[in-house]
């Protein structure tokens, strides 16, 4: 039996769909078991979840203030919500590429697959930089070129390019590291999942449930799907003590060339009055 989470009206949106529903729910399960388990002690006071109503990664967090938030690339799911008169989970949209928050006011930011779907998902990862705080938490998911699954979401977006809700195109691991690195973020947790090829029965995928289990050990960077959970680090001042501090030589100490002058530079005797 299916959980209530997984028979969501959106547990298979159409940027998934092209993987099959099999795949689409092994992803939206596995994503939701490790968001409840890495995101449970996570403290702050503000966290925020970018698309993707169905996973509700935020649901075992205690933060006073958590949203779900809809983007650019959500728009089909807001015209097929007004037309069968129901309304996404959304308590506000916004461009991901220029978010409305002021700069170090969230504490966490949860990416479900946001960044392969935004038009410019470099413009995306700064808007997250700016807006969390010193140590705040970002979590990312996304599907893996390298995979199965990636091999196969990528040639149906080339026949199809607009039928898909891709845009700039997946994003492999190793280049998203280097990105949250320039960022100046530090990767705490790196995960993958889903080594078997993308059937469309799930019948069949359990056929294959051995590479599932040879698949963490042998080659685990091939999962068709990678979790990344990164901390913003911010340099902070160094202080100096006395000893070194008195140590550093002062400029003003420095000789000065004097100009040239035919006046004599000594004391000068004045002359003696002769009575």
């Amino acid at each position: 039996m299916k959980s209530p989470i997984i028979e969501s009206k959106y547990s298979d949106p159409s940027w998934l769909s092209h993987l099959g529903s099999p795949v689409a729910d092994r992803v939206l399960a596995w994503e939701q078991t490790q968001a409840d388990a890495l995101l449970g002690d996570v403290f702050g006071y503000h966290a925020l979840q970018i698309g993707w109503p169905a996973l509700q990664s935020l649901r075992s967090n205690r933060m006073p203030h958590r949203w779900t938030v809809g983007t650019e690339f959500e728009t089909h799911r807001l015209s097929d919500a007004h037309q069968t008169a129901t309304i996404p989970d959304f308590d506000v949209c916004f461009d991901s590429r220029a978010w409305p928050w002021s700069a170090d006011s969230l504490d966490l930011v949860v990416l479900p697959h946001a960044l392969e779907r935004s038009a410019d998902p470099h413009a995306c990862l700064r808007e997250v930089e700016r807006v969390l705080i010193p140590e705040g938490q970002v979590l990312i998911t996304g599907l893996n070129p390298m995979s199965f699954w990636g091999w196969q979401y990528e040639r149906v977006h080339c026949k199809t390019p607009n039928a898909s809700g891709l845009k700039g195109g997946l994003i492999g691991y190793r280049r998203l590291r280097d990105w949250l690195r320039l960022l100046g973020f530090e990767v705490q947790i790196s995960r993958f999942a889903g080594w078997t090829p993308a059937l469309t029965s799930e019948r069949w995928m359990r056929r294959f449930h051995a590479l599932e289990v040879l698949g963490p050990r042998w080659w685990p960077i091939l999962g068709g799907v990678y979790l990344i959970l990164a901390t913003k680090r911010v340099p902070g001042g160094r202080l100096l003590d006395a000893r070194r501090w008195r140590a550093v030589r002062s400029p003003a100490v420095a000789a000065v060339p004097l100009a040239r002058s035919d006046s004599p530079i000594g004391r000068q005797t004045a002359p003696k009055d002769i009575s």
